[in-house]
């Protein structure tokens, strides 16, 4: 794959009904987007409204939700002459990396795409250039979906542009794309705030002291618990608990601000790597149509003994 030189964020907005609709018919009637020069930092912008092969007038809901009317679309190019200049202005696939905040944008892209019978093989070249950034920033920051305009609020920032433009929802997107990438700090600190402390506030000096004091009760809660065999429906809980704990600490380990001790973060890395050692013992129990679990004697106490020790 080619060097990224620029990041292309993208946001559609789409044929709506409060009474519900199908999203195979939620055509796109605006495309917004911002080019982000990597190495000049500048931005470019495109926005387009574009005419459904619908003829249906917008509802009422649609029209309030999404700002634009009946007129705005009247005049407009059909989807594959949008899709068409959007290509023209990103002015290379292979140099970009594509962004969206939720993989929706991105169905809606193939879906039209298929619609309008165009080449698949461009769509592909999108599709493997493409990251969700909504969950990236769920996995690695908020842990529950957030809005844009939430997200923002988290690096004290405000939406900039129109609501519902998504021109301006692309551009806000990169804001926070820009803030997670260059403030890692800000970042793993949102981060504990949503993952381990569940909202509790401490000093940064009590930051460590409490994640490691959090990280040892959980380890030897559940250790103390864990028994050496399960009936399969209770060893599924088992790996669901496991899963939560992991999910609650694994951030740790990726330390991009690097205020995690190392000790800390071999520690938590233990704890996943068992896991995955259960993870994989209860797939081999299931394939073979076990009725019941046992655990590996040596898996468990070498693990455990790792994880329970002082420090």
């Amino acid at each position: 794959m080619a060097d990224t030189k620029q990041f292309v964020f993208f946001d559609f907005e789409m044929l709506c009904s409060n009474r519900g609709m199908p999203f195979e018919k939620m055509e796109a009637i605006r495309l917004g987007a911002v080019i982000y020069n990597i190495e000049t930092k500048e931005t470019a912008f495109f926005d387009r409204f574009i005419k459904p092969l619908s003829n249906e007038p917008l509802s009422v809901f649609c029209r309030k939700l999404t700002g634009i009317s009946d007129t705005d679309l009247v005049g407009a190019n059909c989807f594959s002459v949008v899709f068409e200049e959007f290509l023209t202005w990103v002015g290379g696939i292979k140099k970009s990396r594509f962004f969206s905040w939720s993989k929706s944008d991105l169905m809606r892209l193939r879906l039209d795409a298929m619609l309008h019978k165009l080449p698949e093989t461009t769509i592909s070249k999108i599709e493997k250039r493409y990251v969700d950034f909504q969950d990236i920033f769920t996995k690695r920051v908020t842990k529950t979906n957030y809005s844009v305009e939430n997200a923002l609020k988290l690096y004290d920032l405000s939406f900039f542009g129109d609501a519902h433009n998504p021109m301006y929802d692309a551009f806000n997107t990169l804001r926070i794309y820009l803030e997670f990438l260059n403030n890692p700090f800000k970042s793993d600190l949102i981060m504990l705030h949503h993952y381990v402390f569940e909202g509790k506030e401490y000093k940064y000096e009590q930051i460590h002291r409490e994640i490691k004091n959090q990280f040892n009760e959980d380890c030897a809660i559940y250790f103390s618990e864990l028994r050496d065999m399960y009936r399969m429906k209770d060893a599924y809980k088992v790996i669901k608990r496991t899963k939560k704990l992991v999910d609650k600490y694994e951030n740790i380990v990726v330390n991009r601000a690097n205020i995690f001790s190392e000790q800390l973060s071999i520690k938590i890395t233990i704890f996943i790597r068992f896991y995955h050692d259960l993870l994989l013992s209860y797939e081999e129990h299931a394939a073979y149509a076990s009725k019941i679990m046992i655990l590996d004697d040596y898996m468990m106490k070498s693990h455990k003994d790792q994880l329970l020790k002082q420090g």
